[in-house]
């Protein structure tokens, strides 16, 4: 059982929260005393089961589960298409669910495909990757990649316009599509429209200034962070021989990398790594854009998804993508 005990106070003072988030933080009161993968696995199958039901029985869509060859052993991928379609080329969203790299499953947040068929008439494609401790290093972008490629083989097969498969991770999953972004680029493809980083979690030495801001509280935090980071590198983490396929905040060349769009609030310990990421995009000469929404902690999407910044962060994701599918970014 790995478990971490609760990190310092914060160092640093903070940004304000959004008046609803307020609300939410008094509520909920402190962090946990420690952080337990076990737990943490627990509590994501409690919030994501509702909605995964929910999923499975939207007459609007089909779900068809698939295994496909793996880098290490099989691996098990959801389609997910537009139940009523006529013999069509479909835009595709290859999806990364988060977790903090150690919870949750292919169908965390996936939901949100619903949308996306009908905003779309997208397929979406979501992988269960290999989770940390049981998988380190390389091996769980090295998954996501696998079944990446596997896809960019049978786009016919499964009705996808070759022109427009779009990456998108969200936390865990946006460092995990971020990861492959640069494996698809270095190992000749697959031919990428666009790359969605939603609140991504890029780097593991935690020495911004968010980190240092957030490193307590009741929403994901760097102690948990650096716990998570741990379940994956060891005692790599934080040190010089991590490489840009396990924290692609390492990587020294962005260049060559698909249009990105990047999101995060400002009250969370990714906000930094997230700018400073976006910053490495434009300096390789990439089409790169960012949003940072004001006074969200990390994963305010799902925590309060009424806010007003909230609705508008949601809005503003769905125009990039129709972009990438229909326009030219």
């Amino acid at each position: 059982m790995r478990k971490v005990l609760a990190g310092p106070a914060d160092r640093l003072p903070r940004p304000p929260y959004d008046a609803e988030i307020d609300t939410i933080v008094k509520a909920l009161g402190g962090m946990p005393e420690r952080y337990e993968v076990e737990k943490l696995r627990k509590d994501a199958a409690a919030r994501t089961q509702p909605l995964t039901n929910a999923l499975l029985s939207d007459k609007s869509i089909k779900v068809d589960d698939l295994s496909i060859p793996g880098p290490r052993q099989d691996l098990t991928i959801s389609v997910v298409r537009p139940a009523t379609t006529v013999d069509e080329s479909h835009p595709c969203i290859f999806y990364i669910h988060g977790g903090a790299l150690v919870a949750a499953d292919r169908f965390a947040g996936l939901d949100t495909s619903v949308i996306w068929a009908r905003e779309f008439n997208a397929i979406t494609i979501s992988v269960e990757y290999g989770r940390a401790p049981e998988n380190t290093g390389t091996q769980p972008a090295e998954d996501c990649y696998a079944a990446l490629l596997w896809a960019g083989k049978h786009l016919l097969e499964l009705g996808i316009d070759p022109e427009r498969l779009l990456l998108y991770g969200t936390s865990a999953g946006g460092g995990l599509a971020a990861a492959t972004a640069l494996m698809a680029r270095d190992r000749g493809g697959p031919k990428l429209c666009g790359l969605v980083l939603e609140c991504p979690m890029l780097d593991d030495r935690n020495e911004k200034v968010s980190s240092q801001q957030f490193s307590t509280g009741p929403f994901y935090n760097s102690t948990l962070n650096r716990f998570a980071w741990r379940c994956l590198l060891g005692e790599r983490a934080g040190g010089s021989s991590v490489s840009e396929y396990e924290a692609p905040a390492r990587a020294g060349d962005l260049s060559r990398m698909p249009p990105t769009f990047l999101d995060c609030a400002s009250a969370e310990p990714f906000r930094d790594e997230i700018v400073a990421f976006a910053s490495k995009l434009w300096e390789g000469g990439v089409q790169a854009e960012l949003h940072v929404w004001p006074g969200g902690p990390h994963g305010y999407d799902r925590i309060i998804p009424t806010a007003p910044f909230a609705i508008l962060a949601r809005q503003t994701r769905l125009a990039w993508i129709r972009r990438a599918f229909f326009q030219t970014i």
